[in-house]
């Protein structure tokens, strides 16, 4: 069977031990370690309660099968983070959990995720590990956050396209997509609004105070979320304005349409009625035997049908080589 757990362990001689088995993560000259959950079964599962002994709360929160809001929690010798990273395919949520202590770093989740094994990849090259697991979480959040930005920066570039309509697509496929955007900055909205909660907390707590050589990184997370909120709120702004701008131009069309139509149906009414007069064949409807009946009545009708052309167009109801920029 393969296990689905990782260690990583560094010396108090600051070397990168990998692969050693938990019980060796103890061992005197270890100073501190990480251990990485990913998928894992249920008997390696038993181990964060049986060996790290974690609360069975925490433990619980990890194993849910529904999402938990990120969090910090409080235990004794340790904290508990959940925090969230975008899944790029869908823009839901993937949790991690994280167990922090002095000389340990816990990390669970049930999804692979990319920014995780980019850190942990990373980890033989980094010169500040000496700096303890506390400096690793701030990697690993601070790596999470900053691949917030690429599906934020992607939906500002597709609003910017709706706007323009360089393409000059139909309002009905704008708007379709419009309001897929706007599906997507809710539900990115609701991974990152939490997480900066989360990170505000932290930089607030007195509880972790023992981080202030740390906080300054964690601000700069902070910076981060507080950028990204404004991006999204002011994304829903933009999307609004344009939803609001082509059901403008779409309703503008339509009652241009309804215009036209209507100025039609009111120019054949009087041919509709003049046609009906000479239609009903009375004996002695004196135009009827006239020779040249037939061509003056198309004549009136023509002047008529005019005559009401004219006037519409220069009353403006009926508008002619005009066409909207949306349309």
């Amino acid at each position: 069977m393969i296990r689905m757990i990782r260690t990583c362990a560094i010396t108090k001689e600051n070397e990168i031990i990998f692969d050693l088995e938990i019980e060796e993560l103890n061992e005197d000259h270890i100073e501190w370690f990480w251990v990485d959950f990913s998928k894992p079964t249920m008997e390696e599962v038993q181990l964060l309660s049986s060996h790290f002994h974690f609360h069975h709360l925490a433990i619980e929160d990890c194993l849910d099968d529904y999402n938990q809001r990120p969090k910090m929690d409080f235990y004794e010798g340790y904290q508990f983070l959940v925090i969230h990273a975008i899944r790029k395919k869908d823009f839901k949520a993937d949790e991690l959990g994280l167990f922090i202590g002095k000389k340990s770093l816990v990390t669970f989740h049930k999804d692979e995720l990319e920014e995780l094994e980019q850190v942990w990849n990373e980890i033989s090259e980094l010169e500040t590990l000496k700096q303890g697991p506390f400096y690793l979480m701030h990697r690993l959040i601070d790596r999470i956050v900053d691949e917030f930005f690429p599906p934020v920066y992607k939906i500002e570039s597709e609003l910017n396209s709706i706007e323009d309509n360089t393409q000059d697509d139909a309002i009905s496929e704008l708007m379709d997509q419009l309001f897929d955007l706007r599906t997507d900055l809710s539900r990115i909205r609701r991974i990152i609004l939490p997480m900066r909660d989360l990170l505000y907390r932290m930089i607030s707590s007195d509880r972790l105070n023992f981080l202030k050589d740390q906080h300054l990184y964690f601000h700069d997370v902070y910076d981060h979320l507080l950028k990204l909120t404004e991006m999204l709120e002011s994304y829903r702004d933009f999307s609004s304005d344009i939803r609001d701008s082509y059901l403008s131009v779409n309703s503008n069309n339509m009652n241009s349409t309804m215009m036209t139509l209507t100025v039609i149906t009111t120019i054949f009414m009087p041919l509709t009625f003049i046609v009906g007069v000479y239609g009903m064949n009375f004996k002695y409807m004196p135009e009827l035997n006239w020779h040249y009946g037939y061509f003056v009545i198309l004549g009136m009708m023509s002047g008529v049908a005019l005559m009401m052309f004219v006037y519409f167009v220069k009353k403006g109801w009926l508008k002619i080589g005009k066409k909207s920029r949306k349309g």
